[in-house]
């Protein structure tokens, strides 16, 4: 397989995958093609490998909680004019095993090597324990 790396990004007011899901559909009318996309004043550096398989895992409520397949990076620019980089997604939230993770600021790449697996797709289709709970065991190891 060829070389590719993932982001790692925070999800700042998302309470579960639930309210980033419906945060995301809520602001994909803003763009022609309906792609959910997370815009960020920084481009990334390795683009390629990026663009090459690779996924944005999100924090939420400080655990890595899912990811979705990055399909392509896209130029905007804001009223200020200052150009800024649109990370376009997959629509589909792959839900994955939980692993903690500390506050940081922008986004991080994200080896394979260290991304939690996906949900088997059964279990991806039950609803977000609650956070607390969530965090209790990914520290015991159990999720």
């Amino acid at each position: 397989m060829d070389k590719h790396v993932h982001l790692l990004k925070l999800s700042v007011g998302s309470e579960s995958v639930e309210s980033l899901m419906d945060w995301q559909a809520q602001h994909a009318q803003r763009w022609e093609d309906g792609q959910p996309r997370h815009v960020t004043r920084m481009w990334p550096k390795r683009e390629q490998e990026i663009l090459n398989g690779g996924s944005i895992y999100w924090v939420i409520k400080g655990l890595i909680q899912c990811r979705q397949r990055i399909l392509r990076l896209d130029e905007v620019r804001g009223e200020d004019g200052i150009r800024r980089c649109a990370i376009v997604l997959e629509t589909k939230v792959h839900r994955t095993h939980t692993a903690p993770k500390r506050p940081f600021q922008g986004w991080r790449y994200l080896k394979p090597e260290d991304t939690p697996a996906d949900l088997t797709e059964e279990r991806g289709t039950e609803p977000s324990l609650p956070a607390v709970l969530s965090q209790a065991l990914a520290e015991i190891g159990v999720i």
